[in-house]
């Protein structure tokens, strides 16, 4: 299967909101879709980094989201994943590869060498996909301080 990658930005609102809409199947979370006003301001930010990754009919397979986060310790930033998703189908073919491989890609040319995800400990398969990758795991807990 071929697989493109492409960073939505203004003007494609009609991908963003069928790629957040599909993150949020995938992953089993409720999803109420942005606002266009809302979703133009987001797409528009230099910082804010989604990929939607397109077989050759153009059928959206997967995507991901990513924030640019500027390092205080040194100077430039790091890219924190979001989140990921590739439907279940068109899992196991190379989607998520792509789709990583392409950011990576993609913040080396901007001068980010660091890209990092959060994986829950008991998704195995989100892990094994991470270190097939070359990632290597980093103990760390994270506290949440959100509603419930």
């Amino acid at each position: 299967m071929s697989v493109r990658v492409s960073r939505l930005g203004s003007g494609e609102r009609d991908t963003a909101r069928a790629l957040f809409a599909l993150l949020a199947e995938v992953f089993d979370e409720p999803h109420q879709p942005r606002a266009d006003q809302a979703l133009d301001e987001l797409l528009a930010r230099q910082d804010f980094w989604a990929l939607a990754a397109s077989d050759d009919t153009g059928r959206l397979l997967g995507g991901l989201t990513a924030h640019r986060l500027p390092m205080t310790h040194h100077t430039g930033s790091a890219l924190f994943i979001y989140d990921i998703a590739v439907l279940p189908a068109a899992q196991r073919q190379g989607v998520g590869l792509a789709l990583v491989s392409t950011l990576r890609t993609w913040a080396a040319q901007q001068a980010i060498a660091d890209v990092f995800v959060f994986a829950d400990n008991e998704d195995a398969h989100a892990l094994d996909f991470y270190r097939a990758l070359g990632g290597r795991a980093t103990a760390v807990t994270m506290f949440d301080f959100g509603a419930d």
